[in-house]
Order: structure tokens, then sequence, then C-alpha cells
């Protein structure tokens, strides 16, 4: 996994009315913080029987002969992601579970547990399907109560205790056609205050804005391992 990432200053957080037409990615702000060196876990902390760098590539793998603990993460150790922009490329297989976590709290360590590295909040749905809504990109809640936040496709807010979807901004089709199959696939996460847009391959797939009671606005980013016989 490649990854870079940009730590902004405080912009507007106003939700849009969604275009009619598919809304591009923004071009790459200047300055950006490259946060893997493509050689090595510097920078980086989490199992290192799980974790490696493989060919230029972040890769975890759990394997019934060397399983991991639970759902596990690679945290990055130099910063943290209040208002930031992520660019990043993914593959995984059809076996896979993965994710992007991100504004989330790292859970205290329980004494003699193996897996020391676990977190709790944001979550960019990382997986292999192309059928909505089990696909790459949704936000979960990692560790918390509201399970699946915002689907891919939706333009939304959480109000009132509950998502209000205001508009829909690609169908199921439209998907199919835009994620790539067992290969390379570009993501693009920006948020700023408690808004959060998240781009595939180019194309604005999710745009969400937080209730302010919930709204996650800082914490430590990570990579997920999930439970099980799985690769990443």
């Amino acid at each position: 996994m490649r990854t870079t990432l940009l730590l902004a200053a405080a912009l507007a957080t106003t939700l849009h009315a969604a275009a009619a037409e598919p809304q591009a990615a923004p071009a790459e702000t200047p300055g950006m913080t490259r946060i893997f060196n493509g050689k090595d876990l510097t920078g980086w902390e989490g199992d290192l029987s799980l974790w490696s760098v493989k060919d230029g590539v972040i890769r975890g793998e759990t394997t019934a002969e060397n399983p991991a603990q639970g759902n596990t993460f690679l945290i990055w150790k130099d910063g943290t992601t209040r208002d930031f922009e992520l660019r990043l490329s993914f593959r995984c297989t059809a076996a896979n579970n993965s994710g992007i976590q991100y504004r989330s709290a790292r859970l205290p360590i329980k004494p003699g547990a193996k897996n020391q590295w676990r977190l709790k909040g944001y979550q960019h749905e990382i997986r292999n399907e192309q059928k909505l809504p089990n696909v790459a990109g949704f936000i979960y809640d990692e560790g918390g109560k509201r399970g699946r936040i915002c689907l891919v496709g939706e333009q939304a807010i959480w109000a009132d205790g509950k998502k209000q979807v205001q508009a829909s901004l690609l169908d199921g089709e439209a998907f199919k056609t835009l994620f790539k199959l067992n290969d390379w696939n570009d993501v693009v996460i920006v948020a700023q205050g408690n808004r959060i847009r998240r781009y595939l391959n180019g194309r604005l797939t999710l745009d969400f804005t937080d209730g302010p009671a919930l709204a996650l606005l800082d914490g430590s980013l990570g990579l997920q391992l999930h439970a099980g016989s799985r690769d990443h």
C-alpha cells in the first residue's frame, strides 16, 4: 500500500449539494508529506509477524499458521489525522477484509495480550467486491456502535440520531465500471472538520457530514488487518 498524507489547515465544513455529473477528485495539494518510504516500516508500529514491506508496498498477511489475534493495525507513529488529505493505492484479493483507520483512538493494551495494536474510530472499508453496498469505501464505525455510518454512493449527514441521505453520487453499475477488480485502486480521503469526502479512481464516491456530538475530529491513522486467515 502506498500512502502520502497532508495535515491541512482547517477549512469550511458546509455541505454542498451533489452535482448531476460525476465529481472528480481534487488535484494533489503541493507539499504533501510522504509517510511510507517504500522500503521498510520506519514511522509505523504493529505486529511485525503480520506486517512487512514487499516489492515496495506494505503487506499484511494473516494465515491459519500465523493468524491475527483479532483485528490488528499498523499504526502511523509520527502524527495524527485532524484535517487532512490522504492519498494511497490498494490491491486486495477476494478473500480479504481490510481498512484504513483515521481519527481513531488507540485502545488500552490488555496485560499479556499479543495484539497490542487496536484502534477504534472511522474506517475506510477495503474489500474486493463490486456489488453495492458491500464494496470498498464505506465508512465503518470500527469498535463503535453505529456500524456502517455512510455507504458508497451517498451524500449524507448525521442528524437527529440517524443518517439522512441527501443525494446519490453513483449507482451500482457506475461503481462496477469504476472499481478495478483484482488490481490497484487509487483512494483519496479529504477530512475537513466534521465533513469527510472519499474518492475512488478519481471520482467522488461518498460525502458525509457527521453530527457535532459524534464527529471524530482528530486521532490516529492505521491500516487494518482483519482477524482470520486472509491476505491483504
